[in-house]
């Protein structure tokens, strides 16, 4: 089908239900996207610099999954084994673990997931490490933190984890459907509900502390999966959020309560 088609089936009944399905996804797997933005645009000290660099972040990121998506060929074969590491197999096979054998072979996606992981997962801990160190300091030491970050360098942040997020979305997507003219309706949607939001989940954020470190918490647990999942490890998305939509709600009902407290 060529593109011409596909923008006319796109049109169609089971083209709009495949785009409200795939876009909903989008919007799911975006989560953990758009809370790393919301927290990593907050080091900005101006808050204009703070909306231009969630802006911008995200269209930069929008023009790079489109692209991604007409080379969707290629990203399917970075499933394909680059290299095989035979000390891991021969542990495997040693202890008995065949079936984990798929583990030793290292593709392009392993890569990117691996990269990807280690990158968020020390970003968080040094996120972490800064708020608990930052619990001390006075208003111009905090002031003084976040000069050291510009706003090129908080775009390009924002930029590198979408790829990497990018690649688990589209690979996702695939299985959905087969159009790419879905594919790209349903990312260009679905960052537009995210730009429209980022805002004010980044206030929210930024207004409680203890949301900002669930949500730092939520960004390991992440960190973590994108690591699992370069060894073929792989842990099923909805516990991790239901996990987390859990303690989110326990979260809302203690803010409730803090709210409450001095008029009691």
């Amino acid at each position: 089908m060529d593109f011409a088609a596909q923008i006319s089936h796109l049109f169609s009944i089971d083209g709009l239900i495949s785009l409200l399905t795939l876009t909903m996804l989008e919007i799911v797997l975006g989560i953990d996207n758009i809370i790393f933005i919301s927290i990593i645009a907050g080091k900005l000290q101006d808050k204009q610099e703070q909306r231009t660099a969630r802006m911008w972040g995200l269209l930069l990121a929008l023009i790079m999954r489109i692209g991604l998506l007409f080379g969707i060929t290629w990203i399917i074969g970075l499933k394909d084994p680059l290299f095989t590491m035979h000390g891991l197999m021969d542990f495997f096979q040693s202890i008995g673990l065949e079936h984990a054998l798929e583990a030793t072979q290292v593709t392009g996606r392993d890569i990117i997931l691996f990269c990807g992981g280690i990158f968020l997962f020390a970003k968080t801990i040094s996120e972490i490490h800064e708020k608990v160190d930052m619990a001390d300091d006075t208003a111009e030491e905090r002031k003084a933190r976040k000069k050291r970050n510009t706003i090129i360098g908080i775009i390009l942040q924002i930029m590198f984890i979408d790829m990497v997020f990018s690649f688990d979305s589209i690979l996702t997507a695939v299985g959905i459907v087969n159009e790419v003219a879905i594919m790209i309706a349903a990312v260009i949607v679905s960052m537009l509900i995210m730009l429209a939001f980022s805002r004010k989940v980044s206030e929210f954020i930024e207004k409680h502390p203890t949301v900002k470190m669930l949500a730092l918490a939520f960004l390991l647990m992440i960190a973590f999966l994108l690591v699992l999942e370069s060894f073929d490890i792989h842990v099923p998305k909805q516990y991790v959020y239901c996990s987390m939509a859990f303690a989110f709600i326990v979260e809302l009902l203690n803010i409730r309560a803090r709210r409450k407290k001095p008029n009691n």
